[in-house]
């Protein structure tokens, strides 16, 4: 899916305050990302468990960021932090 720049903006809405909310959604845009939905109970938890800590430095070994992500803002991935926030996005 190639994120068009209003749907990336309404995306990171809760963070358009935030200095680095052009980067982030510049990064977006800037190339195809793979987008899907999981279901299932304590499938958030169990999500972000699996993804790794927001900042690259202080995620697990073993997760996603951990793994792959060097800096915050180049996020490799993005979860959802509840299933409303889910529904939104």
């Amino acid at each position: 899916y190639q994120t068009p720049r209003e749907v990336a903006e309404e995306h990171y809405k809760e963070l358009s305050s935030k200095p680095f909310y052009p980067d982030l959604v510049n990064y977006i845009v800037s190339g195809p990302v793979v987008c899907m939905v999981w279901e299932g109970n304590g499938v958030v938890a169990g999500a972000r468990k699996m993804i790794g800590a927001t900042n690259p430095l202080l995620a697990e070994p073993g997760t996603i960021r951990g793994d792959l992500a060097v800096q915050t803002g180049r996020n490799v991935v993005h979860g959802s932090d509840s299933p409303e926030n889910g529904e939104r996005e």
